[in-house]
């Protein structure tokens, strides 16, 4: 739905400020989780206007009402749980959200879904209609639907499937013909009911990599992560975990991160399994990729609880034959870090290992390592299912020079568990924890200068913008923060009708929030 506003045009500048890791050029789009390959989760947008109200419902309904609405763009109605934060790019909007309010009337039951709407209108385009994987709620859970944030490079966009794929799409969707594979009426279907009509809004498919059938892959309740592309390679998570009793780990000789040729899906290589041996849950990390000493550097935060910096370039196996097209090659480590101290592994008194679910615990990285003038930040966080539990971030110096023990510079233990992606934008770093708590600290000391208390549990990022700082919490409210050391001032509460999961985000002047249940774009509409 769309509502008429007076023309005004907002200039926008996005730009990952990465400092020695340059990722994207400066660009209006949110074309990928974090907004680019560094994945700080800062927009340089000015003149964002945070007068906004998202209204009530009808009653009986979950139809906006628009007349108490304000400045608001347009909306559109999701599905019933969506933990996806949208990207923007190329004049549409792209989201991952579940089958609860279906528009394919043929395509009816649980599913993940991606749909794309029209950026200026918010007219639906296309969806993507994944089916269950079949194998229970211990890889596929119920109703989750697609929590990937898809990656639009050009025409293609990838995504993580509810399925354990990745899948790349056109993201024209079938308006300029039906490219690449032609069994999208099977694959919407499922392999148990056979095929349906291929209707005009559905997705064209290019390919699809099943982690599982090709690599042995066990998702722990879900897959999720959002896939980094760069000169021709999709660099993606596998959420490879335990199974239902928490402490085994079904394929601990799968890899965590693999690599595939962004044109045509085929495997390139992979990590060392390492991560799959000793994960603690799942690895459901985003990587972030930067430049270190000439060499792009992959930074992969584990299900184990440690940070990776890894080459790009994969090289055979020993063993492996160079002619076999299914040969293991693995990407080089540069370094690795353990992001747990060693007071959450071990009891400094009685030397033993203290339980992974404990409070005082070791916790696996969930959130995405964000890249930024020669540092490396990650937070350690659980599933939000697990609660609440000591946390902490650290900044490391990514250089490694030559050894595998990725250097400290500082560490800050006051947060709770977290699994939010930091923002940092004039020196400052801003990251929220699960308990609600907003921390802003220096980005090159560690020092804390403010914090502040949600009073909700926060499972999505902070977005630094326009010398504010958002946020969104469980209760379904979007806080604006003033931004900078002396910050932490409530500039404004708006009470959004339902519970957010995701993280704000800007792009071409427009900001945008997804709740569990609607889309939300605010700003003026241009003519």
């Amino acid at each position: 739905m769309q509502l008429s506003r007076n023309a005004l045009v907002f200039r926008l500048l996005i730009t990952c400020v990465t400092g020695a890791f340059p990722t994207f050029a400066i660009t209006q789009d949110w074309p990928s989780w974090g907004g680019g390959n560094s994945r700080n989760m800062a927009a340089s947008a000015t003149g964002i206007t945070m007068q906004i109200d998202p209204g009530k419902r009808v009653k009986r309904s979950e139809e906006i009402d628009l007349a108490t609405t304000q400045g608001l763009k347009w909306v559109e109605k999701l599905g019933s749980q969506t933990y996806g934060t949208p990207t923007i790019a190329g004049g549409k909007v792209f989201v991952g959200t579940n089958n609860e309010s279906p528009r394919d009337p043929k395509n009816l039951g649980d599913r993940g879904i991606v749909y794309c709407f029209d950026e200026a209108s918010g007219d639906f385009l296309w969806q993507l209609a994944a089916p269950k994987l079949g194998a229970g709620k211990v890889s596929d859970w119920e109703f989750l639907g697609i929590c990937s944030s898809p990656t639009i490079v050009g025409n293609n966009g990838y995504v993580v499937t509810n399925r354990c794929e990745i899948l790349c799409f056109d993201v024209e969707g079938l308006s300029n013909g039906n490219q690449g594979m032609t069994g999208e009426s099977v694959y919407k279907s499922g392999p148990s009911t056979g095929s349906s009509d291929l209707l005009p809004h559905d997705a064209d498919i290019l390919w699809v990599y099943d982690m599982r059938g090709e690599l042995g892959v066990f998702p722990h309740n879900i897959a999720s992560s959002s896939v980094l592309v760069k000169n021709g390679k999709v660099f993606c998570t596998t959420s490879n975990g335990v199974d239902w009793s928490h402490t085994n780990i079904p394929a601990p000789n799968a890899p965590s991160l693999i690599v595939l040729d962004a044109e045509t899906g085929a495997y390139l290589g992979e990590q060392d399994p390492v991560v799959s041996s000793r994960v603690l849950h799942c690895s459901w990390s985003s990587p972030a990729l930067g430049e270190v000493g000439g060499e792009e550097l992959l930074i992969f935060a584990g299900g184990d609880g440690w940070a990776y910096g890894l080459g790009t370039q994969a090289k055979l196996a020993t063993g492996e034959d160079p002619e076999d097209p299914k040969a293991i090659r693995i990407l080089p480590e540069r370094w690795r870090f353990d992001c747990n101290p060693p007071e959450y592994r071990k009891d400094t008194e009685t030397g033993e290992l203290i339980r992974y679910a404990d409070y005082e615990g070791p916790s696996e990285c969930v959130s995405t390592p964000v890249i930024h003038e020669g540092l490396v930040y990650v937070c350690i966080g659980q599933d939000p299912e697990h609660g609440e539990g000591v946390g902490r971030i650290s900044a490391i110096d990514p250089s490694g020079e030559g050894d595998l023990s990725g250097r400290q510079v500082w560490e800050f233990k006051g947060l709770g568990r977290s699994i939010s992606t930091p923002s940092i934008a004039d020196g400052v770093l801003y990251v929220a924890d699960y308990s609600g708590f907003v921390f802003a600290l220096d980005s090159r000391t560690g020092e804390k200068f403010w914090e502040f208390d949600t009073r909700g549990h926060i499972w999505g990022s902070t977005l630094a913008v326009d010398g504010k700082v958002l946020v969104a919490n469980e209760e379904g409210e979007l806080y604006v923060l003033s931004g900078g050391k002396e910050g932490g001032e409530e500039l404004a509460l708006i009470e959004f009708p339902a519970p957010i999961y995701s993280a704000p985000v800007v792009a071409n002047g427009i900001l945008y929030l997804a709740t569990q249940t609607h889309l939300y774009a605010f700003g003026e509409q241009n003519e």
